[in-house]
């Protein structure tokens, strides 16, 4: 672990407690880490702003993989953004606002535009996408679309992703969430931005950490040798990842930052 210089780590189930906090333990953690040198990554499905709103006390000194790798942001920087083809988005649209018990999400930079939801559900997104517009068509969706957010009551994987997959390998299609399906473009993924990252800033996969709990995390943790599955993970994370640690309630994150840090700290 001592040659580690980079830690990536997704959000919800895994950074993030069941309540959707960032434990107070992270954050001095994080100081140790910047005191290592080593650079931290947010890598979520979440937009931008929101992972801003939940790490708000160190943004400035962190890289932000928002929207599942569709955008990539150093202190207000946008060092990669890939946005839906435009010529498709009118195609995408009808296609799931016509998925029975779906309900849409269209995501850009900035903001969120939510068609036709409850006020008890705009509450549920509003955790997730704290900017939004509601909308009841498709003109009043204003900005470049850089991913389709599905959200299903019970299951995604089983009332939403059937209708959407064959859209792959054109674009890709994700089971992100218990609740959530994403659709964006096919070079979109935690992976791929991680690779980006990796290059730009010159670190190797044997210098790469990464921690994951769901299918949007598969990418990112092949990119890594120090590639973790919490106890709450998907099946199919377990089954990547070259580790397991404790679950996001347990501060699994955490306890492996700790081992991190005291290798750091002998070298």
């Amino acid at each position: 672990m001592k040659d580690v210089k980079m830690v990536v780590t997704d959000m919800d189930g895994t950074l993030l407690n069941s309540h959707h906090e960032v434990s107070s333990k992270f954050f001095e953690l994080f100081k140790d880490l910047k005191q290592q040198n080593i650079q931290f990554v947010a890598a979520s499905g979440r937009p931008y702003y929101s992972i801003v709103e939940k790490l708000q006390p160190i943004k400035d000194d962190i890289i932000i993989v928002a929207e599942n790798g569709g955008l990539v942001i150093k202190n207000e920087d946008l060092l990669l953004s890939n946005q839906l083809d435009p010529n498709r988005l009118l195609e995408l649209y009808t296609l799931v606002t016509n998925i029975e018990g779906a309900y849409p999400i269209f995501c850009t930079q900035h903001r969120a535009f939510i068609l036709r939801a409850s006020d008890e559900l705009v509450k549920t997104f509003s955790e997730y996408y704290s900017v939004y517009t509601i909308i009841d068509t498709f003109e009043e969706i204003t900005d470049d679309i850089i991913k389709i957010a599905l959200y299903h009551t019970t299951n995604s994987e089983k009332h939403i992703f059937p209708f959407v997959k064959h859209l792959k390998p054109e674009l890709n299609v994700v089971v992100s969430g218990n609740h959530w399906v994403d659709i964006s473009e096919a070079i979109t993924n935690k992976g791929n931005a991680l690779t980006f990252l990796q290059n730009q800033l010159n670190i190797s996969a044997s210098e790469t950490m990464v921690f994951g709990d769901y299918n949007n995390d598969l990418e990112m943790l092949t990119c890594a040798k120090y590639s973790y599955a919490m106890k709450n993970a998907h099946p199919n994370v377990k089954t990547v990842a070259n580790f397991e640690t404790e679950s996001n309630d347990n501060n699994g994150v955490e306890l492996v930052l700790e081992q991190l840090i005291t290798e750091s700290r002998k070298h």
